[in-house]
């Protein structure tokens, strides 16, 4: 009698723990996106959509026409499989300023400035421009751009307007 009792609480204490263990102690929900390109480079998620901090840059800096420093940013490639395409060239598109020639619009309460694409050496790249071809080596591979803001063409009469700015651009990838 002791031996079923005491199989009647072992039997109980265990359908608790089981039960406890089987409760909901929360969840959630992964999603996975991408997508599938026909080049030989894949693109990481890091170099699909970034953001390359310019920094306060003094209105004296740019009056006359004056540049920021050129600020440092990079496009990452993997996986890259050059048996047949062996060169890269980006290009960048985005709203044209109507402060520099060939540079990108900004956006926000600044004014009288754009911002300037250049290649690795300091090479201006026009909106939509190709940029100077860049060897591809089998897996991965780092291009290299720099980009500036650059004051108004017109420096004498339009001379930097302090504020907050942001410019998109975006880009595309041609393989030779």
């Amino acid at each position: 009698m002791k031996l079923n009792k005491l199989a009647l609480v072992l039997g109980l204490g265990l359908a608790v723990v089981a039960g406890s263990a089987s409760a909901n102690q929360g969840g959630g929900q992964v999603t996975f996106k991408g997508s599938i390109i026909d080049a030989p480079c894949s693109i990481p998620p890091g170099s699909q959509a970034f953001e390359v901090p310019m920094g306060a840059i003094a209105t004296s800096a740019l009056n006359g026409g004056g540049k920021s420093i050129a600020r440092d940013f990079n496009i990452q490639l993997e996986q890259c499989d050059i048996s047949t395409l062996k060169t890269v060239q980006t290009t960048f598109t985005g709203t044209p300023s109507a402060s520099v020639t060939d540079g990108l619009a900004i956006a926000g309460t600044a004014k009288n400035a754009g911002i300037v694409i250049t290649d690795f050496n300091g090479t201006k790249i026009a909106l939509g421009a190709k940029s100077p071809s860049q060897a591809l080596f089998t897996g991965a591979n780092t291009l290299r751009f720099q980009a500036y803001l650059q004051g108004d063409d017109d420096a004498v009469n339009k001379p930097a307007v302090p504020g907050e700015f942001d410019a998109i651009a975006t880009f595309a990838l041609s393989y030779q």
